[in-house]
């Protein structure tokens, strides 16, 4: 069964990383979520993708440079805003508490790969693990590094190899890793290559699938997950196939 991760949430029709958004996934059926997590200056971990504010509130500057008190005071509704009205950024423990209240899955991604975050990787894994979230959780980044980390201080914990192009044999590489799974751009990825893979017991999550077409192929291929912008589209074809 191909599961449907909703990519920071319900992302083509919400506020990207916002709790509308999350509520939206899992009410259009999804199986769990995707969100990104930095670290703000007083050492609260919030829910944004980018290192800076400026593409998704109303706000200029770098997260790191914020306390959450002064970053909570920004409009995050981005886009949506007539749809929504004002929206926070989440804290990451915002997000695991209301998430603890349902059966979703989630995926933690680092964003730590350009902004090194002192201390991310023990602030997110004291959070999971005060919600009992262990068992739902996938920790993911396009950093190599805090994935190791992640391992290290959390070996109980799924973590997956992030990335979107160049790695030829990535089974081989994640086995390397001790990883159980490869989030790879769904663009760069073969048919042969996702089969091998799966074959070697490694899960197969492309992101960031979208478009109907490619959502109906991956389906037909068995992939373990999607992450996608759109659950509904997702959670209607896919389905269809289950």
């Amino acid at each position: 069964m191909t599961l449907i991760f909703g990519h920071r949430g319900a992302a083509g029709t919400f506020p990207e990383n916002t709790m509308p958004s999350f509520q939206e996934a899992a009410r259009l059926g999804a199986d769990g979520i995707e969100l990104d997590v930095q670290m703000t200056k007083d050492g609260t971990v919030v829910v944004i993708h980018d290192e800076t504010v400026d593409r998704t509130t109303n706000g200029s500057g770098a997260v790191l440079d914020y306390t959450y008190d002064e970053l909570s005071k920004l409009d995050a509704s981005h886009t949506f805003s007539e749809k929504t009205g004002f929206c926070t950024i989440p804290t990451l423990e915002e997000v695991l508490h209301w998430l603890s209240k349902t059966e979703l899955l989630i995926n933690i991604e680092f964003k730590n790969n350009k902004q090194k975050y002192r201390g991310l990787e023990e602030e997110v894994i004291t959070l999971v693990r005060k919600y009992g979230l262990e068992s739902r959780t996938v920790f993911s980044s396009f950093s190599q590094t805090s994935i190791m980390k992640c391992r290290e201080l959390a070996p109980d914990i799924e973590t997956a190899l992030l990335y979107k192009f160049g790695v030829r044999i990535p089974w081989l590489y994640a086995k390397r890793l001790g990883v159980s799974a490869i989030h790879p751009n769904y663009k760069y990825i073969a048919a042969p290559v996702i089969w091998l893979t799966l074959l070697n017991n490694i899960a197969v999550r492309p992101y960031t699938v979208n478009d109907e077409e490619s959502l109906r192929k991956l389906g037909k291929l068995g992939i373990s997950a999607v992450i996608t912008d759109y659950p509904d589209r997702a959670v209607r074809i896919l389905r269809e196939n289950r």
